[in-house]
């Protein structure tokens, strides 16, 4: 058992839209993200995703309405329903998720990360 610095690993790197592992347990893994900008339009079929804001803030589109999310704040995504993060810059979030979850559902895109990293 050792604790995690949730600053710590972030200071770690500087890309956005990469979502790094921090932890795993029960088949889910907690990862950590800095974002920026618009995402893409996904959905994932199989699996819920937890976004809990560290720093800044989100916004979740879904067809039918908007949710801002500010630190402190989280929001799970229900597996099927196609959402797109949008971030102000120097946002950051903390992700949990099944450890199969592809980055960007079936959508491949400039910003789908196939092999995400540990840290």
């Amino acid at each position: 058992m050792k604790k995690v610095n949730l600053q710590e690993k972030l200071s770690l790197f500087q890309e956005t839209w990469t979502p790094k592992i921090i932890g795993a347990l029960n088949g889910q893994e907690v990862k950590i993200a800095k974002l920026d900008g618009d995402f893409v339009w996904h959905a994932h079929e199989d699996e819920d995703e937890l976004f809990l804001v560290l720093e800044g803030s989100l916004v979740m589109k879904f067809a039918d309405r908007d949710v801002k999310l500010g630190v402190g704040e989280m929001l799970i995504v229900p597996r099927g329903v196609e959402h797109m993060p949008v971030a102000e810059p120097g946002t950051s979030v903390l992700l949990f998720e099944p450890a199969n979850t592809a980055h960007t559902g079936k959508v491949v895109s400039e910003r789908t990360v196939n092999d995400q990293k540990w840290i």
